[in-house]
């Protein structure tokens, strides 16, 4: 029998947002196991390698060039027969890498449900019938729009902007500014209830604003963004840097002149990731990625309902009215990663300060391992687990073993575990204050419960 640790060729997507040439992380990476044919040109823009099996972009085997989803079909024993059976026989997690040049569209993903329907009326737009919860990791300094933000901050921005309140409407404005005023954290449900009504009506107003009004609207805007940054400093909060967010308007009118998108910035979070720290975003969740190179996992599907910064099909309608208009500070965007129990560093990884560090989200789908090695020497032994695997390797040179096969490591090697398989990740790279090799595994494991459940 195979042993289940095969190299992966992995796809990159070229859009308009990604990084260019050489800047561009998913770029490298895919050139790390490209065709022989692949060169990456330095004025095109690489956006996103994917890994796994979903059919818009299929891994393969770099060695025999059969697609992973083929592999894992004829052999369910890769995936485990409980993930199998629950998932259909594919891999159940879409594992990315994005490089982001400029803005991502303003957009949410759709539901279980709802991803139903979408798919059912219009395939074109909506290809999957799946949902898309997903989970983002910074690998270097990233920045983006993430989550409604506080009512206190929204509230503030109606008052202190002049061109936002026109868009929002007098009415409109002082019905948000009544129902939210006093119980803007109030967790009692029928204030929780209004206020999300009332967030919902505001930000509906604005994303249907015509296209004369916009265009008045955002001439003002960047009229006051360049010429002072106090009225948009936001009523407390880490996020509200006045010149910080009059910069970002700036920066995102040269990228995407006039576009609804820089009235939306005042309804959501800015948030910043260091290298290292993650957000979730369940279905429903409203974003826009804006800059960095970052890890990306979410369940199998590519469905994405848009509706700003994109020259892309726009579902205004179905945006607006499938938003959960949850609120919450940036502080509960964030995620609080642990350490990982079931991967065992030997004693050259410990007096080095390798790690290994879980971040897992609250759905069966995925996980993600991120393990730093920063010594020669350095190993880290992965307990077997019930179910598949990806690891990348992101930075530094050292080799990935199942049972008697090892393979070498190095920036941008893919690998596909098979169910079961006891993995070991050996560091050949002396990092010393810095971080020597880096992989990234996700994985999926069902619990107990899940398993009772199929």
């Amino acid at each position: 029998m195979r042993v289940p640790l095969i190299r992966l060729q992995c796809g990159v997507n070229s859009y308009d947002w990604g990084k260019v040439g050489k800047d561009s992380a998913a770029a490298k990476f895919h050139a790390a196991t490209a065709s022989e044919d692949f060169d990456i040109q330095e004025d095109k823009p690489y956006a996103e390698l994917w890994m796994g099996t979903h059919p818009s972009l299929p891994s393969k085997d770099l060695e025999t060039q059969r697609s992973l989803l083929e592999l894992v079909q004829e052999n369910q024993s890769l995936l485990s027969a409980d993930i199998a059976e629950r998932y259909e026989n594919k891999l159940p997690f879409l594992f990315k890498v994005l490089s982001i040049g400029k803005a991502l569209s303003i957009q949410a993903h759709p539901n279980k449900k709802l991803a139903e329907q979408l798919h059912k009326r219009d395939s074109k737009n909506y290809p999957d019938d799946n949902h898309k919860p997903e989970m983002t990791i910074a690998v270097t300094p990233f920045d983006g729009l993430c989550g409604f933000r506080p009512l206190g901050e929204i509230a503030h921005f109606f008052q202190n902007i002049p061109s936002l309140r026109k868009l929002v409407g007098e009415e409109e404005a002082k019905n948000f500014e009544n129902t939210v005023k006093g119980k803007e954290t109030s967790d009692k449900e029928e204030d929780v209830k209004a206020n999300k009504k009332a967030l919902q009506s505001a930000f509906t107003k604005v994303m249907n604003t015509d296209k004369d009004a916009l265009a008045s609207a955002a001439k003002e805007l960047i009229s006051a963004a360049k010429s002072e940054g106090s009225s948009f400093a936001g009523n407390g909060g880490p996020s509200n840097d006045g010149q910080e967010l009059a910069d970002l308007v700036v920066r995102l009118d040269s990228q995407f002149p006039g576009d609804i998108g820089l009235f939306v910035q005042f309804f959501l979070n800015y948030v910043k990731l260091e290298v290292g720290e993650a957000m979730f975003l369940k279905a429903d969740d409203i974003h826009a990625y804006l800059s960095g190179d970052i890890i990306e996992c979410m369940a199998s599907s590519d469905n994405v309902v848009r509706a700003g910064f994109t020259p892309k099909f726009k579902d205004v309608e179905t945006l607006t009215t499938m938003l959960t208009y949850s609120y919450a500070p940036i502080s509960e965007q964030k995620m609080n990663p642990t350490d990982y129990a079931y991967a065992k560093l030997n004693t050259t990884a410990y007096s080095s300060n390798s790690s290994n560090t879980l971040y897992d989200p609250p759905i069966p789908e995925f996980a993600v391992v991120r393990t730093a090695l920063n010594k020669s020497g350095a190993k880290s032994t992965f307990d077997p687990i019930d179910g598949p695997s990806i690891v990348l390797c992101t930075k530094g040179n050292g080799t990935i073993s199942v049972g008697p096969k090892k393979e070498e490591l190095k920036e941008g090697y893919v690998y596909f575990v098979g169910a079961t398989a006891e993995v070991v990740i050996e560091s050949e790279t002396d990092a010393g204050d810095e971080e020597g090799l880096v992989t990234f595994k996700a994985f999926c494991q069902l619990d107990e419960d899940a398993k009772q459940k199929l």
